[in-house]
Formats: C-alpha cells, sequence, structure tokens
C-alpha cells in the first residue's frame, strides 16, 4: 500500500499552536463506520454518543520533562536532548542535536548557570565560560543509533527526576512554535504513571468534572498504561508502508482494566479507546490473549510488555470498537490506524471536511469520534 494514499492538504494556519483555555470546548468531529455519516459538535456533546455500561478505555502515561537544552563539555556549543526509554541504571534511550556533533563519547553538560535551557539564546556558548565545570547533570553518549538516536549515561548528584523537573522542558512536536506557559495543559487529568515523551492527546480534552458525569450516566472508565515514545517522532521513511518498522513502547493493561473490558463485551457494550495509544495497547493485549476479530466471547487478560503493532487497513481491529482521537499528520502511522478502524476513504473524506470547516489540528487541536 503506497504512503501517498494516506496524503491530505493541511494549511499551517491549522495547526493549534496553543491548548484551549476550557478543555471540553474543542470541536467534535463525529463519523459513523456504519453509514459514513459525518457530524460536526462540540466536544461536551461527546457524551450524547457513549451508552450506560459502554467502557471508556483511557492512557494514564504521564509526560515527563523530556527535553534538555545543554552545552558540550569540550566546546562549550549548544547541544539537545530529547529523553524516550529509561533503560534502567541512569541509561536512557534519546533523540540528540546536532546529531553531526553529538559522537560516541561526548559528554553532554546542564544546569551550569548559563542559559543553555533556552533553546533561542544565542549567548550560551559564549557564556559558559568555567561553569562548564560545575553542572548539575551530566550525560555522556554510550551508543549511536539511526536518525540521531542515541544511548546515554547520566552522571550526577540527587535524585534524577527532581532534577529534570527543574532543568527539563516539556517535549512539544515540533510543529508548535508557541512556548507553553502551563506545563499541565500537555498533561491529561488522570495523568498517573511517568514515562512518556510526548502527550496522549485525545485525553487531553476531558476534566475531571466531565469525566464524573460520565460515570454518572453508567460509563465505565478504564485504565491502561502506553509511554509514548521514538515511533510518535519518526515519520514513515518507505514508500510501501508495509515496509514501516514501528519502534518498541512500555504498556500495561492491569487485570482490573481486563475484568472491566470483559463485563462489558459480555453485555455487548463497547469498547471506546480514547486515543491511538489505547487503542495500541487494547489490540496489542487481544493478539496477546488470541481474540479473533468479530469475536465477542473471547476474554482479555492483564498483560505488560513491549509493544511495536503497527495497524493499518487490512490488519484487522479486534477489540476497539469506537475510537476518539485527534486530528493526525499526513502519512503519519496514526492516521492509518484510524484508517483501519473506519476505512480510509471515509477517514480521509472526514479530514477533508475538516479542513473546509477549519479544525484545530493535531496536539493541541481539536478531535474525532468513530463509532
Amino acid at each position: 500500500m503506497d504512503i501517498d494514499l494516506f496524503d491530505f492538504h493541511l494549511p499551517d494556519e491549522l495547526i493549534a499552536q496553543t491548548p484551549l483555555a476550557n478543555r471540553t470546548e474543542s470541536r467534535l468531529l463525529t463519523l459513523n463506520k456504519a453509514t459514513g455519516e459525518i457530524g460536526h459538535h462540540r466536544f461536551s456533546d461527546l457524551i450524547d454518543y457513549l451508552e450506560a455500561g459502554d467502557v471508556l478505555v483511557l492512557n494514564d502515561t504521564r509526560v515527563i520533562p523530556a527535553r534538555l537544552f545543554g552545552l558540550k563539555a569540550d566546546t562549550g556549543s549548544k547541544a539537545e536532548i530529547l529523553l524516550l526509554k529509561n533503560l534502567g541504571e541512569d541509561r536512557w534511550e534519546a533523540l540528540v542535536k546536532p546529531g553531526k556533533r553529538l559522537h560516541k563519547g561526548a559528554r553532554i553538560v546542564f544546569g551550569t548557570g548559563v542559559a543553555e535551557n533556552d533553546p533561542a539564546s544565542e549567548n550560551a556558548e559564549q557564556a559558559a565560560g568555567s561553569s562548564l565545570t560545575n553542572p548539575h547533570l551530566t550525560a555522556v553518549i554510550e551508543e549511536e543509533g539511526e536518525m540521531g538516536g542515541r544511548i546515554l549515561r547520566f552522571e550526577y548528584a540527587g535524585i534524577f527526576n527532581e532534577i529534570l523537573d527543574r532543568l527539563g522542558q516539556m517535549p512539544l512536536p515540533p510543529y508548535i512554535k508557541e512556548r507553553l506557559e502551563d506545563k499541565e495543559r500537555y498533561q491529561t487529568v488522570y495523568a498517573k504513571h511517568e514515562g512518556s515523551a510526548a502527550a496522549p492527546t485525545a485525553g487531553l480534552h476531558f476534566t475531571e468534572e466531565y469525566l464524573e458525569q460520565i460515570r454518572e450516566k453508567g460509563i465505565r472508565l478504564a485504565y491502561v498504561t502506553l509511554h509514548v515514545g521514538l515511533g510518535t517522532f519518526r515519520p514513515v521513511s518507505a514508500d510501501r508502508i508495509e515496509e514501516h518498522t514501528m519502534h518498541e513502547e512500555f504498556y500495561h493493561l492491569s487485570q482490573e482494566t481486563a475484568d472491566v473490558i470483559n463485563v462489558a463485551r459480555a453485555e455487548g457494550k463497547r469498547v471506546v479507546a480514547v486515543g491511538t495509544t489505547s487503542a495500541r495497547t487494547l489490540e496489542t493485549v487481544a493478539r496477546e490473549c488470541g481474540l479473533q476479530p468479530g469475536q465477542r466471547d473471547g476474554k482479555i487478560k492483564s498483560s505488560q510488555g513491549w509493544t511495536s503493532i503497527f495497524i493499518y487497513p487490512g490488519i484487522p481491529v479486534r477489540l476497539v470498537d469506537a475510537l476518539i482521537t485527534n486530528f493526525h499528520l499526513p502519512k503519519s502511522t496514526l492516521i492509518m490506524l484510524v484508517s483501519a478502524l473506519a476505512g480510509r476513504e471515509p477517514v480521509l473524506r472526514s479530514y477533508e471536511e475538516a479542513v473546509r470547516e477549519q479544525y484545530r489540528f493535531f496536539s493541541f487541536g481539536d478531535a474525532m469520534f468513530i463509532y
């Protein structure tokens, strides 16, 4: 399947740069899988499309301040690191910039008292001076990978997460140019387990009050964890999508969540994934448990591990009945996943409609409900 089949025109001005003041005031485009009917609403109208007994599955990962701006120890030149995966024992998988100057053995220092935490700083290199000898955090590159990937080992005194909270910045996607004033607006209100390099953005539309309204209607809430990593940042480089390889991400689905989903399915109710990360977790577990497409009597159980699942049209969806999601980049693995659930042509028609109606796109943008 050619990657150009998932392309569409998106004007730059429709890429949302800042979140709305009220999370639930985002717009909501609905797409009926059976009829192809498209509707236009507010996100607060979502509750009207959910039925008592349905289970809403949310990803409770929490984004870490994974972007660090530092200085190369030997030259004082600026360096940027994006943490992606905790490998244990103070070693991390990361993306680095500039990759051409950061090779195996290079040492990067952070928190030296100069303006390295400001990527726009023009004087960081000149201002470094002797302060390079007294960093709060140091990273040494141990291994080199592809496309700017590196394995880093950190050296520090104290608690790493506390140092990261102080020195790191939220890892906003590159298409967002505005500075985020409130870090919590790039977290879901139910974020719990730290480890993501990006937010599960479909969940950004919910408030605690709105989730309570949903509960009061008799809709079940269940949680999974998938720590978003490198796969979110790497584009599909293959011309044929079947040749693309997804990067592994850690997931966990508890037995409590499995029980809630099994009961809902036994009652004929829907499993509604909040975001593509929840959907990928559910579909990973479905395969682990041997669930077959269209099988309603099968059960899932607790599972955790690393998933590199890649879902696109032709790959059957086994567990997810409906999906809440934001609008995704052209030619991305995420628009392919959405197309696997609802069909490529209906999805692209919905995207064309969203462009015409000037919906806001991507992380801080509006939402779509496929049911």
